[in-house]
């Protein structure tokens, strides 16, 4: 899928911007903010050398179609790898003004360029959905998000217990039977979940989705164990 090799759109067309401006006596030069590298001011100039290709007006936010017309999504990004052989365009499906979207990347070598249109052939929303969703290595909003929302269940699971064992010591003889098999089930399903949280929380920003299906599959245990014993 996907294997449609994009003609026009290349590192080194990107990158050859860089790489002109440097070797050009003369040119008025700018320091770069954070940095010592110097770039040319009179970019939109030199841009004409790079087949005529322009980040911000020809990718970024474009729309992004299959070979049957279909928009399966839009350009959020441009990712150049470190060894500048490969690049990425990270394309953004479904959701509405950012909600609900799945950014996802796509190697710019499986786009083609029609006639102003960028084509993803035989792609669709759904198979752009299927594949990993991308994150920033910096970005670390998601797993914050999904650790609080794994911490919550925990908390919740623990008053629960507190209550049902309260209520155990002062229940009949049959009730507090029932209870403290209920009580075992749930400590034992909190102690799950916590395990399982403490080995994401020690992966790095980068490599925590590889555990985030255990933590999903404890926590809805223990949501489960804790609806058992409200009820």
């Amino acid at each position: 899928m996907f294997t449609t090799p994009f003609s026009k759109l290349s590192v080194a067309a990107l990158l050859c911007v860089g790489a002109f401006t440097l070797s050009q006596p003369g040119l008025a030069l700018a320091q770069v903010a954070g940095s010592t590298t110097t770039m040319d001011t009179h970019v939109s100039e030199t841009t004409q050398v790079a087949m005529g290709w322009s980040v911000k007006k020809t990718l970024m936010g474009k729309t992004i179609y299959n070979d049957a017309g279909v928009k399966v999504g839009k350009v959020e990004d441009l990712i150049i790898a470190p060894d500048r052989n490969v690049s990425y365009l990270i394309v953004g499906a479904g959701g509405f003004v950012g909600i609900g979207r799945h950014d996802v990347a796509i190697a710019i070598s499986q786009v083609q360029d029609k006639a102003g249109k960028l084509v993803l052939p035989g792609a669709t929303k759904d198979s752009i959905k299927a594949l990993p969703e991308f994150t920033y290595a910096t970005d670390t909003s998601k797993r914050d998000q999904f650790v609080a929302a794994a911490d919550r269940d925990i908390a919740k699971a623990k008053v629960t217990l507190s209550d049902l064992e309260k209520k155990a010591g002062n229940a009949s003889a049959e009730a507090k039977a029932k209870m403290d098999l209920q009580v075992t089930a749930l400590k034992e399903d909190i102690q799950s979940a916590e395990a399982k949280l403490a080995e994401l929380k020690q992966a790095s920003a980068v490599h925590w989705r590889d555990f985030e299906t255990n933590v999903t599959a404890a926590t809805q245990r223990l949501r489960k164990s804790v609806d058992k014993a409200l009820s």
